[in-house]
């Protein structure tokens, strides 16, 4: 017998009691060790936008979320979404890991990337975007970069956790397709191409099983079929029954239990209820992790924070997503003869980050107003108006203030966003307006003013549309962490040209969102019932008007696309279809564009959306230059999922290419054929007869059995077309006995065979 090294080596050691152990927590935030075998205690600590390390020092609980020490806060992943730059997310993903090394963290739990399903998701300032393609690239760009410093990562919340409301118990009803194509097509990538050293359950139910202790999703999809080998940790609190989890494919639970799952395992162990050989896979996972991040706890320089805090900088200005600019009112002139009233709490007192436990405590915290300040000529005349209280009560006193300092004003700029503990994990939104004392601040300064600049602080989409044409320029800053602030004035004074681009689409209104009959749900469920139409996929199908977009962004320059060129090589499963255009800047300065691909079915067997996101890139231009752009596609860009096959299908014939700005600002657009065997579905007792008939060894020997009954009238083909949809079942129960299910297989057995 080969001799076990290494982690199996380790795990042979132990007792089953020591093993047990280790599958649960010690207190919040460790894993338990082993002295006598030298297996050591690692930290996990919460992310994703800043390392959340608790203060041992602070005192109290050790789930206090503002008890942590300080760490670079960069902007949230509502902001980084926007950003759809893989670049940038993987130098914070460094940054992000260099950090979890000075402070001894072995996993940062993160990066988020449940979809966006409802604008009221409490949560979704930590989630990347509505489409999974752009949330799988950037997650994986993020996994990428933590984990090159030998920080684990633990990509999050796995599966179908897209709301707070009853998050500890409701069961996400959802069909295995769109649960494909949606809420699993993100995590399936990171795994298959970042490879994550951890990935989180949820704590849902998906089709009423928990999210921790589902064998389906822990084992047959994510090892069996994305070949996942790395450990599954639980959410906190997610687990239920030890035993079903560790026999699902669970590893860890978090946090401890204080020895009673342990307990539990070792009894059920006893009792032939658990196989140890489920608890051994689960070690060897955990001691494998331990191994895999030494080096990242061996001592390390102490970071850069000042690089960091640059960084952070950078991330926020890339981030905001300039969504209106009339007139070319932005950016403005920091040099300019002209006095600017800056309204708004938000401007002197940042909303930078959201509440729960991704919540971090700032090395440092930038203001917009003295960003502003310090960047401002000589000339130029600033004013400052708080013009709301944070708390949301009315002061009328404070917008008379404002509207006097705006009316004296060449140009207002209004900082505006959600009032902090409104985003938060915990709980979800109630409505997606702003504060209506925010709303009556912003009329009251149109009327004096008509060069109004709003810029937003939110982590998830407000409605616009009722109040968006008292402005002239909207710029949505999200939450944009310790530097937002100093982004923000780089933004507005022309420093940096905006190329954030929108990750979610901002609906003219809450009930135009296609779950909005269907969420939160109740009595313990949440139906899906917009099924694979999530986001820009419904808007767009449907036609329906929107306020912005989802790619949606503007900036200071302009962009030409041109030359589309189409090239397929191979079909099939290695088809490769490469898209080639030219994209210039025509514009008067330098930027950056994101150069959006999406793919049309024209002619499914299956309802499919207008288009889908397949590719994207973001580039730099100077002024007047151009770049050739390529992107590539594959069998999978073109496939939809399909149960009765059990798998991808991708099906021959037209597809539609489009590139451009936005999912409504189509550049280009091409008709390609894509070449591939038509998929043939397997048939069963319960196919139909359509099925049956079109397949080449069924359909003689069921045509064969329809011949035998008399007066049918089956040769008729509108009476023919009648029956087609009957299950073969059917057919042969009202055939009176003529159509014999068990000799139709024998034939189909027979042809089988002589093809062999």
């Amino acid at each position: 017998m080969q001799e076990k090294t290494g982690a199996g080596a380790v795990a042979s050691a132990l007792t089953l009691e020591e093993k047990a152990s280790l599958l649960c927590g010690q207190g919040a935030w460790k894993t338990v060790g082993v002295e006598r075998l030298g297996v050591p205690s690692i930290v996990l600590t919460d992310g994703p936008h800043g390392v959340r390390l608790q203060d041992p020092n602070a005192g109290g609980s050790a789930f206090d979320i503002n008890a942590s020490l300080p760490a670079t806060c960069f902007p949230t992943a509502a902001a980084l979404g926007s950003s759809w730059d893989v670049d940038l997310l993987a130098r914070i993903g460094e940054a992000l890991g260099a950090e979890s090394r000075a402070a001894g963290v072995s996993v940062l739990l993160g990066p988020g990337v449940n979809i966006k399903r409802s604008p009221l998701c409490g949560r979704n300032f930590e989630y990347l975007s509505e489409d999974p393609l752009l949330g799988g690239h950037l997650g994986a760009a993020l996994v990428r970069g933590v984990q090159s410093t030998g920080v684990g990562t633990s990509v999050k919340h796995f599966a179908a956790n897209n709301q707070e409301t009853e998050r500890m118990r409701i069961s996400a009803e959802v069909d295995e397709r769109t649960l494909r194509e949606i809420y699993l097509a993100a995590f399936e990538h990171i795994v298959t191409t970042a490879k994550p050293r951890t990935v989180m359950a949820a704590y849902n139910k998906i089709n009423g099983v928990h999210a921790a202790q589902n064998p389906w999703l822990l084992t047959q999809v994510l090892r069996d079929q994305w070949g996942f080998d790395g450990l599954v940790v639980s959410d906190w609190g997610a687990v239920l029954d030890p035993v079903s989890a560790v026999a699902a494919g669970l590893d860890l639970e978090m946090p401890s239990t204080n020895g009673f799952s342990a307990q539990r395992l070792v009894q059920a162990v006893g009792d032939g209820r658990l196989d140890e050989a489920a608890i051994d896979r689960a070690v060897v996972r955990l001691l494998e992790l331990i191994e895999w991040t030494a080096a990242g706890r061996e001592p390390a320089a102490a970071p850069d924070l000042d690089v960091h805090h640059a960084l952070a900088r950078q991330a926020a200005a890339e981030s905001a997503v300039l969504l209106k600019n009339d007139d070319a009112i932005l950016p403005l002139d920091p040099d300019a003869d002209a006095a600017v009233a800056v309204i708004g709490e938000f401007a002197r007192t940042p909303r930078y980050q959201g509440a729960g436990s991704s919540r971090v405590t700032p090395t440092r915290l930038d203001n917009a107003l003295d960003a502003l300040r310090d960047a401002a000529g000589e000339k130029l005349r600033l004013s400052f108006s708080p013009g709301f209280l944070l708390s949301g009560d009315e002061e009328p006193q404070l917008v008379s203030e404002a509207v006097a300092a705006a009316e004296a004003a060449d140009v207002a700029v209004l900082f505006l966003g959600l009032p902090e503990g409104v985003e938060s994990e915990g709980h979800d939104r109630d409505d997606i307006d702003l504060p209506a004392v925010q709303v009556r601040l912003l009329e009251a300064v149109a009327r004096v003013n008509r060069n109004v600049v709003v810029v937003l602080a939110n982590g998830g989409v407000v409605e616009v549309a009722g109040w968006h044409r008292h402005a002239r320029a909207v710029l949505e800053g999200w939450l944009g962490g310790q530097a937002g602030g100093s982004a923000i004035a780089d933004l507005l004074f022309g420093r940096v040209n905006p190329s954030g681009r929108l990750a979610e689409t901002i609906p003219l209104r809450l009930a135009d969102n296609p779950s909005y009959l269907n969420f939160p749900g109740g009595e313990g469920t949440v139906t899906y019932g917009e099924r694979v139409y999530v986001g820009y996929r419904y808007y767009d199908t449907v036609d329906a008007p929107v306020a912005y977009p989802f790619g949606h962004g503007l900036s200071y320059t302009s962009f030409a696309y041109s030359d589309l060129d189409i090239r397929v090589d191979g079909s099939g499963d290695d088809v490769v279809v490469r898209v080639r255009f030219t994209l210039t800047n025509s514009g008067p300065v330098a930027g950056k564009e994101v150069a959006q691909v999406y793919v049309g079915d024209t002619a499914s067997s299956v309802d499919r959306p207008a288009r889908e996101l397949k590719a994207f890139t973001k580039v730099a231009l100077a002024a007047g230059e151009s770049a050739q752009v390529e992107l590539a596609l594959y069998a999978r860009d073109f496939s939809y999922f399909s149960t009765t096959h059990d798998g991808w299908v991708l099906e021959p014939g037209e597809f539609v290419i489009h590139v451009g700005a936005s999912s409504r600002d189509l550049r280009l657009s091409a008709p390609v054929t894509v070449h591939a065997p038509e998929p043939v579905a397997p048939l069963t007792d319960e196919s139909t007869v359509a099925q049956w008939l079109a397949d080449p060894a069924g359909g003689p020997a069921l045509r064969a059995s329809l011949d035998r009954i008399p007066g049918s009238g089956l040769g008729d083909p509108a009476i023919l077309r009648m029956v087609e949809s009957l299950p073969l079942t059917r057919l042969a129960a009202l055939s009176g006995g003529h159509v014999d299910i068990d000799d139709i297989r024998r034939q189909l057995a027979q042809a089988s065979a002589q093809e062999l």
